[in-house]
C-alpha cells in the first residue's frame, strides 16, 4: 500500500470520527492495513503518527484533547469493546460494555466541569485507572494510575470516568499547591458534585490525609459540607411547611448534665434532628458508640431523635421532611417527654 493511499471505505464507512483518526494497530490490520504500512505512514515526514505503544494517530500535527484521551483509553482498554463509539456519542448506558480502564485525575474533574481543574487542552498527561494486576506503564501523555478495586465509571459524553471523590483522590496525589488542592474540594461540595464524606473516604484510602496542606484543606471541605447542609436543612423546613424548631441548640435537664447539641429541636412536640457531617477518621468507631449514647439517652427521656445525611437532604428532601413530619404528628400518641432545658449552642 503507498502511503498516499487512502484507506478503504470498509473502514470509513462505519466509525465514528474520532475512530477514522485514532486507531489500534489491531485495528487497522483488521482493516488491512499491514505492519509494514503502518510503519511506512510513520515515519518522521509520513501522514501518520504513533502517538502511544500500538496506537496511531491517522493525520500528522498535534493531537487534539478528544483524541488523546480517546487515545489513552486504547492504550489501556484490555480490548476496544470497551471505548465508546465517541465522546458525546450518546449511547444509552444499558448498551455499554463493561470497561476497565477509567479516566481520573485532573482529565477526569475537567470532564466532570471543575472549573477549578485545568482544562483538558492545557494538560500534558492523562490519567488513567486502570485494576492493580494490568501490566500497564507509564508512557506518552498517559500516566497509569492502579486500584485493587475499580469503581463503577459514570460516563461523560461518552467517555468512561472515575466518579468525583476518586478523581478527587488521584488528582490531589499529583498536586502540591495547597490552594490548588483546596479550590478542588470546595468546589466538588459546593457544586454538589460529591458529599464531603466521600471525598475524605478516598483521601484516606489513598493515605494523603497526613500531608500538611490536603489535612488543612480537608479541615475547610468539612466546614463546607456542613455549611451546605444546614441550609438545605433550612430549605426543608420552610420549603415542605414544616412548623418552625429552635436551631442550633444544646439540652441539658434541669441542674443536670449536658445532652448533646442538636441542629432543629421542636420543643413541644420534643423532637430533635441531628445532622450526620462527621468525616471518616481513625476514631470513627468512638464516634459511633457516642452518637449512639447521645441518642439512646434522648430516647430515654421522651425525645424522638431523626438523624438525617447531607445526601439525604440533597437527593430525598421531601423523603427526609416526611420522615420528620411523622415524628412530630407521633409525638401526640407518646407519653410526655421529660422537661429540658434548651439553650443556644456553644
Amino acid at each position: 500500500m503507498n502511503h498516499s493511499t487512502p484507506l478503504s471505505p470498509r473502514l470509513l464507512g462505519h466509525l465514528s470520527p474520532v475512530r477514522h483518526r485514532v486507531l489500534t494497530t489491531a485495528q487497522l490490520r483488521g482493516h488491512g492495513v499491514t505492519t509494514a504500512d503502518t510503519t511506512e505512514r510513520c515515519r518522521p515526514d509520513g501522514p501518520w503518527q504513533r502517538i502511544l505503544p500500538g496506537v496511531i494517530l491517522l493525520r500528522p500535527g498535534p493531537p487534539t484533547p478528544e483524541e488523546r484521551l480517546h487515545a489513552s483509553l486504547l492504550y489501556t482498554a484490555r480490548t476496544t469493546a470497551g471505548i465508546p463509539a465517541q465522546p458525546g456519542s450518546g449511547v444509552p448506558r444499558a448498551s455499554r460494555p463493561p470497561t476497565d480502564a477509567l479516566i481520573t485525575g485532573l482529565a477526569a474533574l475537567a470532564l466532570h466541569g471543575f472549573g477549578s481543574a485545568p482544562p483538558l487542552v492545557s494538560l500534558d498527561t492523562i490519567d488513567v485507572l486502570v485494576p492493580r494486576l494490568r501490566r500497564l506503564r507509564s508512557t506518552g501523555c498517559v500516566r497509569i494510575v492502579r486500584t485493587t478495586t475499580l469503581p463503577d465509571p459514570t460516563f461523560v459524553a461518552g467517555v468512561p470516568v472515575a466518579p468525583v471523590a476518586r478523581a478527587l483522590a488521584d488528582a490531589v496525589a499529583e498536586l502540591g499547591d495547597a490552594a490548588a488542592v483546596r479550590e478542588l474540594l470546595a468546589e466538588a461540595v459546593r457544586r454538589g458534585h460529591c458529599e464531603p464524606r466521600s471525598v475524605v473516604e478516598e483521601l484516606t484510602a489513598a493515605r494523603l490525609l497526613g500531608r500538611p496542606h490536603v489535612a488543612d484543606a480537608v479541615d475547610s471541605l468539612v466546614a463546607a459540607g456542613r455549611t451546605t447542609a444546614e441550609n438545605r436543612l433550612y430549605r426543608m423546613v420552610y420549603e415542605h411547611g414544616l412548623p418552625d424548631p429552635v436551631w442550633n441548640v444544646d439540652l441539658r435537664l434541669p441542674g443536670g448534665p449536658h445532652l448533646g447539641g442538636v441542629d432543629a429541636y421542636w420543643p413541644g412536640q420534643a423532637v430533635a434532628v441531628e445532622l450526620d457531617t462527621r468525616a471518616p477518621c481513625q476514631d470513627a468507631d468512638a464516634a459511633r458508640s457516642e452518637y449512639a449514647r447521645k441518642r439512646e439517652h434522648l430516647e430515654r427521656l421522651g425525645i424522638t431523635v431523626v438523624r438525617v445525611t447531607p445526601r439525604g437532604l440533597r437527593d430525598a428532601m421531601e423523603q427526609q421532611a416526611a420522615v420528620v413530619r411523622t415524628a412530630l404528628m407521633a409525638s401526640n400518641d407518646r407519653d410526655p417527654a421529660a422537661y429540658v432545658v434548651v439553650l443556644p449552642r456553644s
